[in-house]
């Protein structure tokens, strides 16, 4: 049993590393700047992947009521918000920075939920609470590749991010973690396409340089299919491990990604931006840390 247990964590670690190094590639390396598209094809490719397997009986996807789905829609604006924004900052900055940037959508959700509860929190949660913003706040002012739009883009993916994590856990009764992705993916896709003309991000792909190039098209459906599998890794880790687990292997995948990145990215950092990063990778042990102590009372 334990070995089983890391198998899957080590496979949700490799499907995590492969899918953020894919958009990377994607977003930075070929430039393909157009995220109305970009993650338009990921949701197209998750929803039908994941409408195969309940078909199959590879997945429990139950049908949804339609006012279990309405139900549903503030979670959907959130994470479409989620991937646009997040598309945008991360064809910006490095792995490494965006992850520090996206681990302060826990401060956004505690604070959120402090307002909404009330409830007591631990010394431990506020104090990686805490790292993890001084780390976000302390970041772009020592950052050596400071991007002001990259920036802005990650500050709003972290609140969409917050919001949905609270937006979750109030209404993660109603319907299933594969349910909700599924009508995720169904809004998305709906709303992205009609929002390809719009934002000009249609025509601006017809003048695409790699558009027929044999990378580009392998990065899309590589990035679609490890979306996927992502999302079905991360459902097995919850439904087999507890939550302070989970919530290790997701701190792990991150490290692995972060550190790994610098050797196949362009990044240049100081000791300031170290010490940010650093910084974040301890509020956020803390915080894992702090969930294991709370399941334990």
């Amino acid at each position: 049993m334990p070995f089983r247990r890391f198998l899957l964590g080590a496979t949700f670690c490799c499907f995590y590393l492969l899918f953020y190094f894919t958009n990377k590639y994607v977003l930075s390396v070929l430039k393909f700047t157009y995220p109305t598209l970009f993650q338009g094809w990921q949701t197209l490719v998750g929803g039908l992947l994941l409408a195969v397997s309940g078909k199959l009986g590879w997945v429990e996807v139950h049908s949804i009521s339609r006012s279990a789905a309405l139900s549903w829609l503030p979670g959907s604006v959130l994470f479409v918000g989620n991937i646009y924004a997040g598309s945008r900052a991360l064809s910006r900055l490095p792995i490494p920075i965006f992850f520090t940037l996206y681990n302060a959508s826990e401060v956004v959700a505690c604070f959120i939920q402090k307002l909404i509860q009330r409830e007591a929190t631990s010394l431990m949660k506020l104090l990686s609470v805490m790292l993890l913003l001084a780390a976000a706040v302390c970041l772009p002012l020592h950052d050596p590749q400071f991007d002001p739009s990259g920036y802005f883009w990650a500050v709003i993916h972290f609140l969409c991010v917050g919001g949905y994590k609270v937006f979750k856990r109030s209404k993660s009764s109603l319907l299933s973690d594969l349910e909700q992705q599924y009508i995720n993916y169904v809004f998305s896709v709906l709303l992205l396409a009609f929002s390809a003309h719009p934002t000009g991000d249609l025509f601006g792909a017809l003048e695409f340089p790699f558009l027929h190039s044999y990378k580009f098209h392998s990065g899309c459906c590589a990035s679609g299919v490890l979306g996927f599998l992502v999302l079905l890794a991360t459902v097995r880790l919850k439904s087999s491990l507890p939550v302070e687990h989970c919530a290790a292997w997701v701190f792990l995948a991150k490290v692995l990604a972060a550190v790994l990145s610098l050797f196949v990215f362009d990044i240049v950092v100081n000791i300031p931006t170290v010490c940010c990063l650093l910084l974040s990778c301890l509020g956020e042990a803390l915080f894992v840390y702090s969930k294991r102590s709370a399941a334990e009372r």
